[in-house]
This record gives structure tokens, C-alpha cells and sequence, in this order.
């Protein structure tokens, strides 16, 4: 049996959970501001954006647009932007679960996957991929 590697480094998970925090904190001021140009801030110029509805966004300039739009329909509900978990699994790479809670039980929430990479001093979102939360159809 071939062992599997454990690719997260412990000893940068202190620094992995802070840059987590620092961006969840980011999306938070952003959400509650309705400011996509502070939400979008730390994408990259290539960002792969996966949407909670299937769809794939390719660049920055092109999920500008939509987040602009987006924010200005108010089509996300107030929500908690919460840090589930962060690992590091190269040197200057973060990925992170982070969960977007609304504030109402009834709003849409949703899960994402965030891969960060630091360039130059600054962590630079490279992905994400947003999942709806619902009800799993393996629970009872």
C-alpha cells in the first residue's frame, strides 16, 4: 500500500489561518459595503471564478462586471463571511474553505474554495469555487 502525503505544512498553518482571516474580514467590509471593486481587490488579472451555479468566469475584468452588477441588485443576502479551515500546502499558497452565512435562515449561503498565492508581499486570489449549502441528500 503506497502512503499518501500529507502536503499541508503545520508549521505554516498559524500564517495560513491568518491570511484566511484577513481575506474573509475583506469579503465581509466588501459585502456589507455592496463594493465589488474592495471584493474583487485581491483577484489576480488571470482569476478562475467558478460560480455556485455552474458557471465558469475566466479574468478579472470579466468578474468585475458581474460582481459590480451583482452588488448593485443586492443579490447576496447580509451574510457572515466565516474561515471553516485553511491549509498550506506549498510555500506561498493558501487554500481555504471559507462560508458565507446569511443572516436570514432562509437566504442563500454558500461554501468556497479559495486558492491564494502571494506574489511580491500580497496574497492574490488564483481561484475560488462557490457551492450552494442545502440540505445533503445522504442525510436523513
Amino acid at each position: 500500500m503506497k502512503t499518501r502525503p500529507a502536503l499541508s505544512d503545520p508549521e505554516r498553518l498559524a500564517s495560513a489561518q491568518t491570511v484566511a482571516a484577513d481575506f474573509a474580514a475583506m469579503l465581509q467590509r466588501a459585502g456589507e459595503t455592496r463594493d465589488a471593486d474592495l471584493y474583487d481587490s485581491p483577484f489576480a488579472a488571470d482569476v478562475l471564478w467558478g460560480s455556485p451555479y455552474g458557471a465558469t468566469v475566466d479574468g478579472y475584468t470579466e468578474l468585475n462586471a458581474i460582481h459590480r452588477r451583482l452588488m448593485a441588485a443586492s443579490a447576496a443576502p447580509p451574510s457572515r463571511f466565516e474561515v471553516v479551515t485553511a491549509r498550506t500546502p506549498a510555500p506561498g499558497v493558501v487554500v481555504t474553505h471559507i462560508r458565507r452565512q446569511a443572516a436570514d435562515a432562509d437566504g442563500f449561503s454558500e461554501m468556497a474554495l479559495y486558492v491564494l498565492v502571494e506574489r511580491g508581499g500580497r496574497w492574490w486570489l488564483a481561484a475560488a469555487q462557490n457551492t450552494p449549502i442545502g440540505k445533503s441528500p445522504l442525510q436523513n
